[in-house]
């Protein structure tokens, strides 16, 4: 049987729907709340604007990360798992709700929820917002209307109860991973788990990064983080060294050596890189240049050259037999 009540907020009626389970959860930030939605507009046919089961995936927004329709915490925080309920929200609280439907709509194409607002002055991001790309948004971000939710809540989970993404974390909380993920890349180097250890390095990188990004470059902050991604990247080429990603490994300290020239690691690495893909003399540049940066790494160095020598020395006989095949005249019968 349908109930219909008025939650404490303005603007907001509620509809049960379904019945769900157990107590009302307790939210607290950093809470994953996991569901599906649909959205109509308040008119007679009731004309669906969203429905999340179209994309086949449930929604997930982390409680107190300034979700830009707040409205939402408020109505799922008055749900039970399994439940489904209908809500209507007055325009007072769907007037964001055009710029929050093109960012999902964008991840469910695939698309980058941001695209057309990266390195863009504050003046430009404000008239990206007159058009939504999607008519029927456009619409909604012109006239502001209420709209009606239909919302199924599947499970809210605690935060130490997931796995949480990096995105989702604290600054506090990126800078408490950061070690927890060195570490266990390390472990598996030692096991020989390559793959596995260059996306721990990898997922450790993106949480400076991310910090780095809110700091101004070069200075104090900036450099502190900088000195922490430095050796992550390393153990990450590394381990593409391993695992035979040679342009991979070319591409990252190539773009380390951008910020930091001196560093002997990124330039031996880099030189390995460019052995095993035969670019000899590119290779023989990097290491000469490590000999010359850190002279403790020299006999590695004379090691390394010596065995391109030789690798290259092999393949230009293969290279002179594999010709000289191709240009002998036919052998008569």
């Amino acid at each position: 049987m349908e109930e219909t009540y008025l939650l404490n907020v303005e603007g907001v009626r509620k509809k049960i729907l379904h019945g769900g389970q157990g107590e009302l959860p307790k939210l607290q930030d950093g809470s994953k709340i996991t569901f599906h939605f649909q959205t109509l507009k308040d008119d007679f046919e009731r004309t669906v604007i969203d429905d999340s089961r179209e994309a086949g995936i449930p929604m997930e927004i982390i409680v107190g990360k300034m979700f830009k329709l707040e409205i939402w915490e408020t109505l799922l925080s008055s749900m039970r798992a399994g439940e489904v309920a209908e809500f209507w929200c007055d325009a007072i609280h769907t007037g964001m709700y055009a710029l929050v439907s093109r960012g999902m709509r964008r991840i469910a194409e695939g698309r980058d929820p941001l695209e057309g607002q990266k390195h863009r002055c504050g003046m430009g991001n404000m008239f990206d917002y007159h058009s939504t790309g999607y008519d029927d948004l456009d619409e909604l971000q012109r006239t502001p209307q209420p709209l009606i939710f239909i919302m199924e809540l599947f499970r809210v989970e605690e935060p130490s109860a997931y796995k949480r993404d990096t995105w989702a974390m604290s600054k506090e909380e990126k800078l408490a991973a950061v070690p927890m993920l060195h570490s266990e890349g390390n472990r598996l180097v030692l096991c020989k788990e390559f793959g596995q250890a260059a996306a721990k390095y990898q997922e450790a990188v993106i949480c400076l990064r991310n910090l780095q990004a809110k700091e101004k470059p070069w200075e104090d902050g900036w450099l502190k983080l900088e000195n922490l991604v430095t050796p992550l990247v390393l153990n990450y080429c590394q381990c593409q060294l391993e695992l035979g990603e040679y342009y991979e490994v070319l591409e990252h300290t190539t773009e380390l050596l951008q910020k930091h020239n001196e560093n002997a690691k990124a330039y031996f690495k880099r030189a390995k890189a460019h052995a095993a893909i035969w670019n000899e003399r590119e290779a023989r540049e990097d290491f000469l240049r490590v000999a010359h940066l850190d002279p403790s790494m020299a006999a590695a160095v004379k090691k390394e050259l010596k065995q391109l020598g030789e690798r290259m020395r092999k393949k230009h006989v293969e290279d002179r037999k594999r010709y000289q095949g191709l240009f002998q005249p036919p052998q008569g019968p």
